[in-house]
């Protein structure tokens, strides 16, 4: 090749170089389909090189802007727009893009753990269908209702741009992935206000409040200034921290001590029912194992085993095995025969014994557990662990003392970086999934959260309204509106009244009312003792949809909420409550027996028993024998209230406390 040629390809190569690099690039939020806000200031942005002129075409004129900064990011202000659509908008500089069907309407950030991010329809592994699944998703023809999903990410800076497919039009083909809470508000708010309903949904299961919260704002808050500050110092990004811990913990699994002591090739397996496990220890089931000292901190594999009795009238016979739920992966051998694996914590497990395995007298059920992170073992409910012979026979409780044993030795496993996970570090979520969501314009915000926070309700009074602060700061819109859930029913309760950490959640929850342009959705009578994922979604979009219409679009005539507590005024052995938001009239869904169901009442002594009592118009009377001298009272203050006070337009009233004494809580914080 002549020397001419050669510097020809050289200078064409970098000329091309040059080009790729200037061409103007968009955030994945601006793109086909997507939903503007109607009425306010809207941000258009993206990046290109230095110096290169970028113009933005959108209904008939042209903003131009230049990139700065060392990304290169540009910005146009396009004015307030009223709602409408469809439009088409041109972006050019070296390059011209086209962005087709946008619509201008409301757009709504949806955000939190599980239960936002629970889909409408089940996917494979995944949550449960909500109620009525196939049928929401055949009637899911709202083409003015487009929705974003931004994919889980975590970074120990705030990222320029979101993982995402973009846009989508809502239909059949489109929604059964997506959030059924944020879908379901949506839903209601275009068929009662007939604007484009944008959704954008940034969410991922089991997650805290301080992930969702930029460091900023949490270096300001004593529990948090440590460890922001030493997340700031630190020189890995937090992915490469994880990428780190993996290889070591791959290097382990390699190594001896890594291996599965319970399935070597030259001993005996951990699953034959003639294996010697007289040296093992002992835990309950139902539980996670984290309750066991030795293994507060561990996520590995853990075998357990144990033996049940059988008559001879089930010899012979095959049989359902259940094991409740385990976290998060399991295989389950009877008699040394494997007869089944399953993988996910919330499936329930039910396996088929098959009737040659089943033998008269002694009998072993072996499960190796597999935990991948938080908490692990074999946990739900006491009734779903048993043995079942058939139909009309008596099942065989399999719930109580198991044997238990690690597959190795859990100090000999390199030490994990994030006990409580990759996602629950402080300001990761916020870095990798809101940060590059701003300055989208917004209507406002949904939220639904605390189920991991739960321990700390004390912290969440003051972690939660910082978060508000927080996004509301860098939105730089006012007081945006922010509507959440509070907490549904969810375990079970003692007989008496008691303390119970959901309960204190729930009041930091409502606490929060106290910030401008809130409002809160109680889901109390819509949950399931035995799901922390209530299938329900409906009337969880439906509730956050009328606080929407409140907080957000200003409808002053619409009753919002149930009844909130108002006042407490002590006449002898009586107590007489009064409530505010009672729209139509209070009601009591339950008036019958001696007590009023949900309703606790105590004297000085500080010990609350159930009370009796009635409604005399919107006045509730309470009293109890027990209590002479009534000093304080609660209202469904447990983990799985009993939702008996309403108004008429059917909305379940807040749970509330009237006591503050000080020593009656059950959270570390």
């Amino acid at each position: 090749m002549s020397l001419s040629k050669t510097l020809l390809l050289l200078s064409v190569g970098c000329l091309s170089g040059r080009i790729a690099q200037a061409t103007v690039r968009l955030p994945k939020l601006v793109g086909d389909n997507m939903v503007l806000q109607r009425d306010a200031k809207l941000p258009i942005w993206g990046w290109a090189d230095a110096g290169e002129t970028v113009t933005v075409t959108f209904r008939g004129k042209s903003y131009t802007a230049k990139p700065g900064g060392s990304e290169g990011k540009w910005t146009v202000m396009l004015p307030a727009t009223p709602s409408g659509g469809p439009y088409d908008m041109t972006i050019k500089g070296s390059n011209t893009l086209q962005i087709k069907n946008i619509l201008i309407g409301d757009v709504w950030l949806a955000s939190g753990q599980s239960n936002m991010e629970m889909p409408v329809k089940d996917q494979p592994g995944g949550y449960s269908a909500v109620r009525n699944a196939d049928q929401e998703v055949a009637g899911a023809n709202f083409p003015q209702i487009h929705f974003l999903d931004v994919k889980n990410t975590v970074a120990s800076k705030p990222q320029r741009d979101i993982e995402s497919t973009g846009w989508q039009v809502c239909s059949p083909q489109t929604v059964a992935e997506f959030s059924a809470v944020a879908y379901f508000f949506g839903r209601d708010l275009y068929q009662r206000y007939h604007v484009p309903i944008g959704l954008i949904s940034s969410t991922w299961g089991g997650t805290e409040v301080e992930s969702w919260t930029s460091a900023e704002a949490l270096k300001v808050l004593p529990d948090f200034r440590s460890r922001i500050a030493a997340m700031q110092q630190e020189k890995r990004d937090i992915n490469q921290i994880q990428t780190d811990y993996i290889n070591s913990l791959k290097a382990w699994q390699n190594s001896p001590a890594g291996k599965d002591h319970g399935r070597l090739p030259d001993s005996k397996s951990w699953a034959d029912p003639d294996f010697n496990a007289q040296d093992w220890k002992t835990m309950n089931v139902p539980g996670l194992w984290e309750q066991q000292p030795e293994l507060s901190t561990f996520d590995g594999v853990v075998w357990f085993r144990k033996e049940v009795t059988l008559p001879a009238a089930n010899a012979g016979k095959p049989l359902q095995l259940a094991l409740g739920q385990i976290d998060d992966n399991d295989s389950t051998w009877f008699n040394g025969v494997l007869v089944g694996t399953t993988s996910g914590y919330s499936e329930k497990r039910r396996y088929t014994v098959p009737a040659t395995l089943v033998k008269e007298g002694r009998n072993v059920v072996a499960v190796r557990v597999v935990d991948n992170g938080g908490g692990g073992g074999l946990w739900g409910l006491t009734a779903d662990f048993q043995l079942i012979a058939g139909a009309g026979s008596t099942p065989v409780p399999l719930a109580g003392a198991w044997q238990y044993k690690p597959a190795y030795d859990p100090a000999s496993v390199p030490k994990t970086p994030f006990p409580k996970g990759l996602p629950n570090n402080p300001t990761v979520l916020y870095n990798g999934m809101i940060a590059p969501l701003i300055p989208y314009a917004l209507k406002g915000f949904i939220w639904y959260q605390g189920e991991s926070n739960s321990d700390r309700a004390y912290q969440y009074r003051t972690l939660f309204p910082t978060m508000i602060k927080d996004w509301r700061t860098r939105w730089e819109q006012g007081d945006l509106p922010f509507l959440f859930v509070q907490l549904a029913n969810y375990q079970h309760d003692q007989p008496q009244p008691a303390e119970y950490e959901w309960a204190e959640l729930r009041e930091a929850q409502a606490m929060t009312l106290s910030l401008p342009k809130t409002g809160m959705a109680t889901t109390i009578d819509i949950g399931s003792p035995d799901d922390i994922h209530p299938l329900n979604k409906q009337d969880v979009g439906k509730r956050l949809a009328l606080a929407a219409q409140k907080v957000a679009y200003g409808d002053t005539k619409i009753v919002a909420s149930g009844p909130t507590f108002k006042s407490m005024q002590v006449q002898g052995k009586q107590v007489r409550l009064t409530f505010d938001n009672v729209g139509g009239g209070l009601i009591l869904k339950d008036k019958s027996g001696d007590y009023l169901k949900g309703f606790a009442i105590a004297g000085a002594d500080h010990k609350f028993v159930w009370a009796k009592g009635e409604l005399q118009g919107n006045t509730l009377v309470l009293s109890s024998d027990q209590v002479p001298a009534p000093t304080a009272v609660r209202y469904d203050w447990s983990n799985n209230p009993f939702p008996n006070l309403y108004n008429k337009e059917g909305l379940p009233a807040y749970p509330f406390r009237t006591d503050q004494w000080p020593g009656l809580t059950v959270s570390k914080k």
